[in-house]
């Protein structure tokens, strides 16, 4: 086994933990909100009012399975459409004031729980970790979360256009 399968095989298992983390972050909210939908509501927090099709790229799905997924939103309270003010035959989507602290709380309790498990470890660890993921989010394109004291939340681990994350 040559060390790119030795490296995989690590990442596919940090992969799982961080399912399971954010899984687990999603509990409190599952009932409302799937993973998936979890995603367009922090791009939608990340991004502002969005169109439709804009969503559909970003999450790299169909038009149709965005439509669902923005009606299922809105159903629960947590997104809703408004005209575009700049081209009145566009709708825009958005986070309500419901969604926005949705994306608010179950980020913190992914942060809290990661942070948790990274405090198990030495510094040295820490920082070896901190530069291995470093390069691993650069190589694969994902730009980096927000701080802790950032307005806006990022997930940690789902894949954005850099571009449109960068433009955000």
């Amino acid at each position: 086994m040559d060390d790119v399968d030795v490296v995989t095989r690590e990442v596919l298992t940090a992969s799982r933990l961080l399912v399971a983390v954010s899984a687990r972050s999603l509990a409190e909210v599952e009932e409302r909100v799937t993973l998936p939908q979890f995603r367009m509501l922090v791009v939608l927090s990340t991004r502002g009012a969005t169109k439709l099709v804009t969503l559909a790229d970003v999450l790299q799905v169909a038009p149709s399975t965005a439509m669902r997924m923005v009606d299922r939103l809105i159903a629960a309270g947590l997104a809703d459409r408004q005209s575009n003010p700049d081209n009145r035959r566009e709708t825009l989507l958005q986070l309500t004031d419901e969604g926005r602290r949705t994306v608010v709380d179950v980020t913190a309790r992914r942060r809290a729980e990661i942070a948790a498990i990274v405090e198990r470890l030495t510094p040295t660890q820490r920082l070896a970790l901190m530069e291995a993921l470093a390069a691993f989010n650069e190589a694969g394109g994902e730009p980096l979360a927000e701080a802790l004291d950032a307005a806006e939340p990022h997930p940690l681990g789902w894949a954005v256009d850099v571009s449109v994350a960068r433009d955000a």
